[in-house]
């Protein structure tokens, strides 16, 4: 139990950055959090936390033990959820963070779904393109794509979404269908910046490059770039999650389908908790058990 606690402290500390913070979440004094990492880094051997009046980071020993910390006290909250399980029912208030596009298509609706089978959930709903703070801003969820960057965060694979080059029918019968990357120098490329470029490997030696494309029209928005699209006026890169209905319907086609870049994961990330309240996990099932069908996302 004591080595447990000292775990719990720890992460809870590195996670919130202060003693006092941590103390205060524990309903403990910042002097009983301090000893049990004192405890911990005694019986380890190893300094963890550098600690000053103004500022406390980790050591390259404890990032690395924060990690593994962390896994191990998310694995025992769901073990201790799923043996409580039975006869519980959802209830309470869920905040969710998502993009704004995204989550317009492919979270909303499932929130529809979530809160007719959860009655007694209340949920926010929060669609918005920054990197929301969890923490500080009492988020339960948020979902991202792509490369997760804050490894204080604990995070859920919900499954994966392709990019891809798309046109009109109508655009690749006038200016022709390109075959290898190089030649989008032919086609007008309807980008979010050029500067950020398209990517794409390599069919052959599986080498990951970005390309860079040029047009006569760039967007900050990607929505307006996939009505573009859908108007033969050029080329878009856009993802899966966006254009999977229009391929199925046929006003759109993919092209460069050997030149994919590696698909990117879709994941839940939340805060590191005691127990992970049944809302949050249903919620994170239900998304899971959908955008894990292929089929999903063509019928959206």
């Amino acid at each position: 139990m004591d080595r447990l606690k000292q775990i719990e402290a720890f992460a809870s500390v590195a996670m919130r950055g202060s003693l006092s913070a941590a103390a205060r979440a524990e309903g403990v004094t910042p002097a009983i959090i301090g000893r049990r990492i004192d405890a911990l880094e005694a019986r380890l051997g190893a300094r963890l936390l550098l600690r000053t009046t103004r500022k406390l980071t980790l050591t390259f020993e404890g990032q690395a033990f924060l990690e593994d910390c962390q896994k191990v006290l998310n694995d025992l909250a769901n073990a201790e959820a799923a043996v409580s399980l039975g006869g519980l029912k959802a209830s309470g208030y869920l905040k969710i963070s998502a993009p704004a596009g995204f989550g317009r298509q492919h979270v909303a609706p499932l929130v529809g779904d979530f809160m007719k089978e959860n009655p007694e959930v209340r949920v926010n709903l929060n669609l918005s393109d920054r990197l929301v703070d969890l923490i500080n801003e009492n988020i339960d969820c948020a979902i991202r794509i792509g490369e997760l960057t804050d490894s204080s965060l604990i995070s859920v694979r919900l499954g994966e979404m392709r990019r891809m080059v798309v046109a009109s029918p109508a655009y690749l019968v006038e200016h022709g269908v390109p075959r290898t990357p190089e030649d989008l120098a032919k086609h007008n490329c309807l980008s979010l910046g050029q500067q950020r470029g398209w990517l794409f490997r390599h069919p052959e030696s599986g080498e990951v490059d970005t390309h860079k494309v040029g047009g006569s029209f760039e967007c900050n928005d990607g929505a307006v770039l996939h009505e573009w699209a859908l108007a033969g006026r050029g080329l878009a890169w856009r993802s899966l999650w966006e254009v999977g209905g229009d391929l199925k319907e046929g006003r759109l086609t993919s092209v460069l389908d050997a030149w994919q870049a590696p698909p990117m994961g879709i994941y839940a990330v939340f805060p590191q908790r005691r127990h992970l309240p049944l809302r949050v996990r249903l919620f994170i099932d239900l998304l899971k058990e959908n955008y894990g069908r292929p089929s999903y996302w063509e019928l959206r």
